[in-house]
């Protein structure tokens, strides 16, 4: 017996979803986080490094202002945030794709005991925001002297 083949049937006779399906159901996962004023709110990769100085943090922001990153440390907790503003199209062209984030970005992270948070330093360069969290001195390794006698 023949049967009609079907370009989304799997050969266990289960029919995978078709690519309109695919592409509406993409679209509507895409929508879900775009809020009234049309911005999304994202989160930007973070690096963390231990040295025995400190932690290093690196966020990459790139088209961000400058002046529009806040960090914050209070208490135990340091938190960024910042906005990145939607482009603006050509006047005469319409927007046909934005891959870009765009919007406020916050984000906070736990500060372990041994950072000193009056001491934290910021600075943004080439779409990179570092932070130096540096040690607490009393947290920090240091070298004992071994005296010998005789």
């Amino acid at each position: 017996m023949q049967s009609r083949w079907n370009p989304f049937e799997m050969s266990n006779g289960a029919v995978a979803l078709g690519p309109l399906v695919l592409r509406e159901f993409d679209q509507f996962f895409r929508d879900l986080p775009v809020r009234p004023s049309g911005s999304r709110e994202f989160a930007p990769a973070a690096d963390i490094y231990e040295t025995a100085e400190g932690i290093t943090l690196q966020v990459d922001l790139p088209g961000h202002d400058a002046r529009s990153i806040e960090v914050k440390v209070e208490n135990d907790t340091l938190t960024l945030k910042s906005e990145r503003k939607r482009p603006e199209s050509p006047k005469d062209e319409g927007t046909r794709r934005l891959e870009r984030n765009f919007g406020v970005f916050t984000r906070s992270f736990v500060l372990p005991r041994t950072v000193d948070p009056s001491r934290v330093e910021a600075r943004y360069e080439n779409g990179v925001l570092t932070l130096s969290l540096p040690r607490r001195e009393e947290t920090k390794p240091r070298v004992i002297e071994v005296k010998v006698n005789g």
